[in-house]
Protein backbone atom coordinates (compact mmCIF):
# COMPACT_ATOMS: atom_id res chain seq x y z
CA UNK A 1 0.00 0.00 0.00
CA UNK A 2 1.61 3.60 -0.98
CA UNK A 3 1.54 5.88 1.95
CA UNK A 4 2.22 9.19 -0.71
CA UNK A 5 2.47 9.13 -4.50
CA UNK A 6 6.31 9.24 -4.32
CA UNK A 7 6.09 5.55 -2.42
CA UNK A 8 5.67 4.05 -5.95
CA UNK A 9 9.25 5.20 -6.64
CA UNK A 10 10.83 3.07 -3.49
CA UNK A 11 12.87 0.32 -4.10
CA UNK A 12 10.28 -2.71 -3.63
CA UNK A 13 12.06 -5.34 -1.31
CA UNK A 14 11.03 -9.09 -0.65
CA UNK A 15 12.62 -11.04 2.01
CA UNK A 16 15.04 -8.10 2.79
CA UNK A 17 16.11 -8.44 -0.83
CA UNK A 18 16.04 -5.51 -2.78
CA UNK A 19 14.52 -6.02 -6.12
CA UNK A 20 15.73 -3.47 -8.10
CA UNK A 21 18.48 -6.00 -9.17
CA UNK A 22 16.07 -8.34 -10.45
CA UNK A 23 14.24 -5.11 -12.33
CA UNK A 24 18.02 -4.74 -14.17
CA UNK A 25 18.49 -8.74 -15.13
CA UNK A 26 14.88 -8.70 -16.08
CA UNK A 27 15.09 -6.48 -19.95
CA UNK A 28 17.92 -9.18 -21.08
CA UNK A 29 15.39 -12.53 -20.96
CA UNK A 30 12.95 -10.86 -23.65
CA UNK A 31 15.81 -10.42 -25.62
CA UNK A 32 15.54 -12.96 -28.91
CA UNK A 33 18.67 -14.75 -29.44
CA UNK A 34 19.64 -15.30 -32.92
CA UNK A 35 18.46 -18.38 -35.10
CA UNK A 36 20.78 -20.91 -36.78
CA UNK A 37 18.14 -21.15 -39.77
CA UNK A 38 18.31 -18.92 -42.62
CA UNK A 39 14.67 -17.59 -42.20
CA UNK A 40 14.68 -16.02 -39.20
CA UNK A 41 10.92 -15.72 -37.29
CA UNK A 42 8.87 -12.56 -36.87
CA UNK A 43 10.08 -11.12 -33.32
CA UNK A 44 13.86 -11.35 -34.61
CA UNK A 45 12.55 -9.75 -37.89
CA UNK A 46 11.16 -7.14 -36.07
CA UNK A 47 14.02 -6.50 -33.18
CA UNK A 48 16.73 -6.16 -36.50
CA UNK A 49 15.06 -4.15 -38.39
CA UNK A 50 14.76 -1.54 -35.71
CA UNK A 51 18.05 -1.56 -34.51
CA UNK A 52 19.12 -1.26 -38.11
CA UNK A 53 16.66 1.60 -38.06
CA UNK A 54 17.73 3.63 -35.12
CA UNK A 55 21.54 2.84 -35.85
CA UNK A 56 21.21 4.20 -39.46
CA UNK A 57 19.25 7.75 -38.21
CA UNK A 58 21.71 7.84 -34.87
CA UNK A 59 24.73 7.99 -37.28
CA UNK A 60 23.60 9.60 -40.34
CA UNK A 61 25.49 12.77 -39.53
CA UNK A 62 28.28 11.12 -37.35
CA UNK A 63 31.84 10.88 -37.95
CA UNK A 64 33.55 6.97 -38.98
CA UNK A 65 35.17 7.13 -35.61
CA UNK A 66 32.01 7.10 -33.80
CA UNK A 67 30.25 4.31 -35.63
CA UNK A 68 32.98 2.25 -33.90
CA UNK A 69 30.42 2.74 -30.77
CA UNK A 70 27.19 1.67 -32.64
CA UNK A 71 27.65 -1.40 -30.57
CA UNK A 72 27.18 -0.02 -27.37
CA UNK A 73 24.65 3.34 -28.39
CA UNK A 74 22.44 0.71 -29.65
CA UNK A 75 22.84 -1.95 -26.54
CA UNK A 76 22.08 0.84 -24.74
CA UNK A 77 19.19 2.55 -26.15
CA UNK A 78 17.29 -1.23 -26.28
CA UNK A 79 18.27 -1.71 -22.59
CA UNK A 80 16.75 1.66 -21.02
CA UNK A 81 13.39 1.33 -23.68
CA UNK A 82 13.35 -1.98 -21.85
CA UNK A 83 13.70 -0.58 -18.91
CA UNK A 84 10.89 1.76 -19.08
CA UNK A 85 8.61 0.09 -21.30
CA UNK A 86 8.57 -2.71 -18.37
CA UNK A 87 7.93 -0.14 -16.29
CA UNK A 88 4.71 0.85 -17.40
CA UNK A 89 3.41 -2.81 -16.60
CA UNK A 90 0.88 -2.80 -13.53
CA UNK A 91 2.83 -4.04 -10.36
CA UNK A 92 6.24 -3.73 -12.22
CA UNK A 93 9.36 -1.16 -10.61
CA UNK A 94 11.08 1.48 -12.82
CA UNK A 95 14.40 1.38 -12.08
CA UNK A 96 14.92 4.41 -14.61
CA UNK A 97 13.31 6.98 -11.93
CA UNK A 98 16.20 6.62 -9.84
CA UNK A 99 18.67 9.42 -10.36
CA UNK A 100 20.71 7.49 -8.70
CA UNK A 101 20.90 4.55 -11.49
CA UNK A 102 21.09 7.08 -14.67
CA UNK A 103 23.70 8.98 -12.52
CA UNK A 104 25.37 5.77 -12.62
CA UNK A 105 24.98 4.96 -16.63
CA UNK A 106 25.60 9.20 -17.55
CA UNK A 107 28.63 9.65 -14.99
CA UNK A 108 30.72 6.99 -16.68
CA UNK A 109 29.72 7.37 -20.69
CA UNK A 110 29.91 10.83 -19.99
CA UNK A 111 33.50 10.88 -18.94
CA UNK A 112 34.42 7.79 -21.65
CA UNK A 113 33.69 10.69 -24.10
CA UNK A 114 35.79 13.74 -22.46
CA UNK A 115 38.70 11.12 -22.09
CA UNK A 116 38.56 9.56 -25.76
CA UNK A 117 38.61 13.16 -26.60
CA UNK A 118 41.63 14.03 -24.38
CA UNK A 119 43.35 11.67 -25.92
CA UNK A 120 42.99 11.39 -29.69
CA UNK A 121 42.81 15.56 -29.41
CA UNK A 122 44.21 17.01 -26.57
CA UNK A 123 44.33 20.42 -28.21
CA UNK A 124 41.19 20.85 -29.56
CA UNK A 125 39.63 19.29 -26.42
CA UNK A 126 41.11 22.20 -24.11
CA UNK A 127 40.41 24.63 -26.95
CA UNK A 128 36.37 23.98 -26.89
CA UNK A 129 37.25 25.74 -23.38
CA UNK A 130 37.83 28.97 -24.58
CA UNK A 131 36.27 30.35 -28.17
CA UNK A 132 38.11 32.03 -30.31
CA UNK A 133 38.82 35.63 -30.45
CA UNK A 134 37.89 35.95 -26.84
CA UNK A 135 39.01 39.35 -25.25
CA UNK A 136 41.79 38.58 -22.54
CA UNK A 137 39.97 40.54 -20.05
CA UNK A 138 37.16 37.78 -20.43
CA UNK A 139 39.15 34.81 -20.68
CA UNK A 140 39.43 33.78 -17.11
CA UNK A 141 35.67 33.86 -17.24
CA UNK A 142 34.79 32.13 -20.06
CA UNK A 143 37.28 29.42 -18.90
CA UNK A 144 35.01 29.08 -16.11
CA UNK A 145 31.43 29.44 -17.36
CA UNK A 146 32.62 26.52 -20.35
CA UNK A 147 34.13 24.06 -17.52
CA UNK A 148 31.44 24.58 -15.39
CA UNK A 149 28.99 24.06 -19.00
CA UNK A 150 30.90 20.57 -19.41
CA UNK A 151 30.82 19.54 -16.33
CA UNK A 152 26.85 19.72 -16.25
CA UNK A 153 26.24 17.72 -18.94
CA UNK A 154 26.74 14.46 -16.98
CA UNK A 155 24.29 15.40 -14.41
CA UNK A 156 21.89 16.24 -18.01
CA UNK A 157 22.04 13.35 -18.91
CA UNK A 158 20.68 11.38 -15.90
CA UNK A 159 18.62 14.29 -14.77
CA UNK A 160 16.72 14.82 -17.71
CA UNK A 161 15.38 11.12 -18.02
CA UNK A 162 14.85 10.54 -14.17
CA UNK A 163 12.70 13.75 -14.50
CA UNK A 164 10.57 13.17 -17.87
CA UNK A 165 9.76 9.69 -16.46
CA UNK A 166 8.89 10.47 -13.00
CA UNK A 167 6.39 13.46 -13.84
CA UNK A 168 4.61 11.14 -16.19
CA UNK A 169 4.05 8.43 -13.74
CA UNK A 170 2.97 10.64 -10.96
CA UNK A 171 0.70 12.47 -13.61
CA UNK A 172 -0.90 8.65 -14.96
CA UNK A 173 -1.32 8.10 -10.71
CA UNK A 174 -2.87 11.27 -9.96
CA UNK A 175 -5.60 10.97 -12.74
CA UNK A 176 -6.10 7.36 -11.79
CA UNK A 177 -7.01 8.29 -8.21
CA UNK A 178 -9.26 10.74 -10.20
CA UNK A 179 -10.87 8.40 -12.12
CA UNK A 180 -11.57 5.55 -9.08
CA UNK A 181 -13.22 8.75 -6.94
CA UNK A 182 -15.30 9.92 -9.55
CA UNK A 183 -16.52 6.51 -10.49
CA UNK A 184 -19.01 6.25 -7.04
CA UNK A 185 -20.64 10.03 -7.19
CA UNK A 186 -19.59 11.67 -11.21
CA UNK A 187 -20.06 8.67 -13.66
CA UNK A 188 -20.03 10.92 -16.50
CA UNK A 189 -16.88 12.74 -15.33
CA UNK A 190 -15.23 9.34 -14.57
CA UNK A 191 -15.63 8.11 -18.34
CA UNK A 192 -13.51 11.32 -19.20
CA UNK A 193 -10.96 11.16 -16.77
CA UNK A 194 -10.72 7.19 -17.86
CA UNK A 195 -10.40 8.33 -21.94
CA UNK A 196 -7.41 11.11 -20.30
CA UNK A 197 -5.95 8.58 -18.92
CA UNK A 198 -5.86 6.11 -21.82
CA UNK A 199 -4.39 8.99 -23.69
CA UNK A 200 -1.50 9.82 -21.10
CA UNK A 201 -0.60 6.15 -20.78
CA UNK A 202 0.00 6.24 -24.78
CA UNK A 203 2.00 9.62 -23.89
CA UNK A 204 4.20 8.09 -21.66
CA UNK A 205 4.68 4.98 -23.41
CA UNK A 206 5.91 7.31 -26.45
CA UNK A 207 7.97 9.34 -23.60
CA UNK A 208 9.63 6.43 -22.43
CA UNK A 209 10.88 5.20 -25.88
CA UNK A 210 12.19 9.06 -27.05
CA UNK A 211 13.95 9.79 -23.69
CA UNK A 212 15.68 6.99 -24.13
CA UNK A 213 16.84 7.99 -27.99
CA UNK A 214 17.64 11.80 -26.28
CA UNK A 215 19.84 9.88 -24.06
CA UNK A 216 21.71 7.92 -26.40
CA UNK A 217 21.64 10.79 -28.81
CA UNK A 218 22.92 13.80 -26.62
CA UNK A 219 26.14 10.12 -26.00
CA UNK A 220 26.57 10.39 -29.91
CA UNK A 221 27.12 14.24 -29.86
CA UNK A 222 29.45 13.97 -27.05
CA UNK A 223 31.23 11.79 -28.98
CA UNK A 224 30.99 13.17 -32.04
CA UNK A 225 32.79 16.85 -30.45
CA UNK A 226 35.84 14.49 -28.93
CA UNK A 227 36.19 12.19 -31.94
Amino acid sequence: MMVNSFSQFESPVFLTIPLIQLALILPWAFYPSPSPRWLSNRTLTLQNWFIGRFAKQLLASSTPKVHLWATLLVSLMLYIISLNLLGMLPYTFTPTTQLSMNMGLAVPLWLATVLVGFRNQPTLSLAHLLPEGTPTLLVPVLIIIETISLLIRRFALGVRLTANLTAGHLLIQLIATATLAFMSIMPANATLTSILLLLLTLLEIAVAMIQAYVFVLLLSLYLQENS
